[in-house]
């Protein structure tokens, strides 16, 4: 091990293992809406080990049809040195760097013909992308636009989405910012929304999302990112649904392997069974699986949901060894997810492959607080301990299990809050599962959770002089909202 390596070992307070560090990079997704969620799942920027990612990507924002850049943080203020965006780039450094994301699954794909498709409007959305960055500090813009000529787009965006990348290229070249992107892994996109030749060769690197493979839209349990397919996949298109023929396919059609970066999910797809007595890969299912208790989000729970149910007792957890991935069963409920050892082996596959590196989406839904086991950030530790030698040196003795009471100004376009109270304190204001705002303080609102018969309400604040707006479940401007 050179000195260097120790030096900067004993620096950033990490270990290197004996076989030495890889070159190779970890991009580390963070969706500013989980500070919006109660107890141990909200999630602050602070919350962030910078030292485990290589790249920090802030998402979203959006766009609008004139080329703009649209804020959806609506509370964010940006006029404030203490706001998101200021907190996320103080935690950039010489070996991590920081982007901002446009797009995702939500803002879908209507807003982007209007303006890439139109030269002007493009060269106008272009410049004002440059004057974003550098206005607020980023190394660089993430484009997940969900996707070019699909879910309302157009058929010119294929070619459209070429010129935005050049041009963005030729543009971010002149302040040495970075220009990636996520990509969808569906085999229909390649040719429909992406030019795979030409978007390789101008970005500096590309996300794979090669999760989300599998869910309760199939009707059936299946793994949400399988390494590699099963014998339960009965059709060539099932069998394509892998980690493996994605990577695979992209290369095959012009994708340079040394800009491709591996997404893995650190969440996984839940199902309810039709029958507890099939609870095996492809088993019928009825939809999909109940609410986690941070994500709030049926069909999906995040790995620290996960492990910490698994911890609790009552679930049964089978390795799929065809695609080298857990899934675990409790009753009619089936999760199929990735853990620890599934994630060392799709690290190793990104160094087999000589692939750029590995991306998880996303921080929030990690064990981040370490409560499942002997440290913080079990899954991206290992892809870090894989890919580039280090592992934090952060044990879960070291962070706190209670739910946060420190104000923030922090979140996005989900619900936000600034501190809770203990769980029950107002439970009378709870009619339903959900969000819900104090009857006479519309600064004060609560997480009603159903339990026992009833509701149990864990009660946040909106930080500054925001208030709740019922409407849209976040906290605004009190010009805003009716209260």
């Amino acid at each position: 091990m050179s000195h260097f390596l120790l030096g900067l070992s004993l620096l950033l307070g990490l270990s290197l293992s004996t076989y030495g560090a890889e070159d190779k990079i970890v991009v580390c997704y963070h969706g500013s809406w989980s500070a919006y969620r109660n107890g141990n799942g909200r999630f602050e920027i602070e919350d962030i080990q910078p030292e485990l990612c290589t790249h920090l990507i802030y998402t979203f924002v959006g766009i609008t049809s004139s080329g703009e850049v649209r804020i959806l943080d609506e509370w964010l203020d940006l006029a404030s040195g203490k706001n998101a965006y200021n907190r996320f780039n103080a935690l950039k450094s010489s070996s991590t760097k920081t982007l901002v994301a446009i797009g995702g699954w939500n803002e879908g794909s209507a807003t982007y013909p209007a303006v890439m498709n139109d030269a002007s409007l493009r060269a106008k959305f272009v410049q004002n992308v440059v004057n974003f960055v550098k206005t607020y500090g980023f190394d660089g813009f993430d484009l997940d636009w969900e996707y070019p000529a699909n879910r309302g787009g157009s058929p010119g965006d294929l070619t459209a989405f070429v010129s935005l990348i050049k041009e963005l290229r030729a543009e971010f070249d002149k302040h040495g910012y970075l220009l990636t992107a996520a990509v969808g892994v569906g085999r229909y996109l390649v040719g429909s929304a992406y030019d795979v030749p030409q978007i390789s060769q101008y970005l500096d690197f590309i996300n794979l999302m090669t999760y989300d493979l599998h869910g309760s839209w199939d009707g059936k349990t299946g793994q949400n990112a399988p390494l590699y397919a099963s014998s339960a996949d009965k059709t060539e298109a099932e069998r394509q649904l892998s980690v493996d023929s994605s990577v695979r396919y992209w290369i095959e059609n012009g994708a340079d392997p040394s800009k491709l970066v591996l997404g893995m999910g650190t969440y996984g797809r839940t199902f309810t069974l039709a029958s507890t007595a099939n609870t095996g890969v492809g088993a019928p299912a009825t939809g999909p699986g109940t609410n986690g208790p941070y994500t709030m989000e049926s069909g999906m729970m995040g790995y620290n949901e996960i492990c910490e149910k698994i911890n609790a007792g009552g679930w049964t957890v089978t390795w799929d060894d065809e695609q080298k991935v857990p899934y675990a069963v409790s009753g009619n409920q089936w999760v199929g997810y990735d853990n620890e050892e599934s994630i060392r082996l799709k690290s190793q596959y990104v160094l087999d492959m000589g692939l750029a590196g590995g991306m998880i989406w996303s921080l929030e839904t990690d064990d981040f607080k370490g409560l499942c086991g002997s440290k913080t950030y079990p899954l991206l530790s290992t892809i870090n301990e894989v890919l580039r030698g280090i592992t934090s040196t952060k044990t879960s003795s070291s962070v706190s299990s209670s739910p946060s009471s420190s104000s923030s100004s922090s979140g996005s376009s989900g619900s936000s809050g600034s501190s809770s109270s203990s769980a029950g304190s107002s439970s009378g204001v709870c009619s339903s599962e959900g969000y819900t705002r104090d009857p006479s303080d519309c600064s004060v609102f609560y997480l009603c959770s159903a339990a026992a018969g009833g509701f149990v309400a864990s009660k946040f604040t909106c930080p500054g002089d925001l208030v709740f707006d019922a409407s849209s479940s976040a906290c605004k401007y009190r010009s805003l909202v009716a209260c």
